[in-house]
């Protein structure tokens, strides 16, 4: 089977996979359509089964596509991260690195989930974009990314085109500013009955847990806000809007930077981090410095929260 597979099918397989259509296909390899079409069309043959089927005016993966887009996307990935390691050995320029950060994770947590590529003996130059979760996941299988940094787990199977690397978690803590938390530090937790609570987006992961943990103790703050970004919910938090929460990795830099206070830890909550790869064993070494870390407690401030919450 390997002496008859054409490798430069499945590149131009995995392309029209990539990109959702034989039209953009097309324009990327710089092809004309009906060139492409007829190359699929033999890639189909050589195989002995359908890769595509037509759905909505786009072309989605059949079973056996599926199977052979999971290789594809890890052969032609490793292929990418080989050539920018030698291209980058023989030229001595930075190594580029683009990551995607989901906007509901803690900017400070970012950074040092980050921090690990920009240790490297070799310079690394460094392209952040923040956004939404399913967005950077497309990014990502578009290689418009290196790697993605997340709380949030995709669907993944044996046959998706992502590797989960699991980097670490930290406790959820409460905020408050000043104010507001001198009114509720008297009966906490119980005194957030009915009270203001600026809530991440309901589709967090630690949503879920921190709701069931009000429910079970007969708690019903008042959603005064839904905000899907980590620094507008504090920013809302400072100026007494409602409690929020945040990993209490970071609490000593909440409190400092929004000038808010620390209610207490709500301990059976947790928010972890992941880190989304193309590759199980990525060659490029700044996304497999962050990949294998495993983040530890040097930002851990729950010893010095005022309360906690049982």
């Amino acid at each position: 089977m390997l002496n008859t597979l054409n490798f430069r099918h499945l590149y131009y397989f995995w392309v029209i996979a990539r990109e959702g259509s034989i039209a953009q296909a097309s324009d990327h390899l710089d092809l004309a359509p009906q060139t492409l079409s007829g190359q699929l069309a033999s890639f189909e043959t050589a195989l002995g089964g359908a890769l595509f089927e037509r759905a909505h005016r786009r072309l989605q993966l059949t079973e056996l596509g599926r199977t052979v887009f999971a290789h594809a996307e890890e052969m032609f990935s490793i292929a990418d991260q080989l050539c920018q390691e030698v291209q980058g050995e023989l030229t001595d320029r930075p190594l580029p690195l683009s990551v995607g950060v989901s906007a509901s994770i803690h900017k400070l947590i970012a950074f040092h989930l980050i921090e690990p590529a920009l240790g490297l003996a070799r310079e690394v130059r460094l392209s952040c974009r923040t956004g939404d979760t399913e967005d950077l996941l497309r990014d990502l299988s578009r290689h418009h990314l290196d790697v993605l940094i997340t709380d949030r787990v995709p669907s993944i199977d044996v046959q998706s085109p992502w590797f989960l690397h699991e980097l670490g978690e930290s406790g959820i803590g409460l905020f408050a500013a000043p104010a507001l938390a001198d009114r509720l530090a008297p009966g906490f937790p119980g005194s957030l009955d009915g009270q203001p609570f600026l809530a991440i987006h309901q589709q967090a992961p630690y949503w879920k847990a921190l709701t069931r943990w009000f429910t079970e103790r007969g708690i019903r703050p008042r959603v005064r806000a839904e905000i899907d970004d980590s620094a507008l919910i504090k920013v809302f938090g400072r100026q007494g809007e409602g409690v929020f929460a945040a990993p209490m990795l970071v609490a000593d830099e909440v409190c400092r930077q929004y000038e808010v206070v620390c209610l207490g830890t709500v301990e059976t909550v947790t928010d972890r981090f992941f880190a989304i790869s193309r590759s199980g064993r990525p060659l490029h070494a700044a996304v497999a410095a962050i990949c294998h870390q495993r983040l530890g407690r040097p930002f851990d401030a729950s010893k010095k929260a005022n309360q906690t919450a049982h």
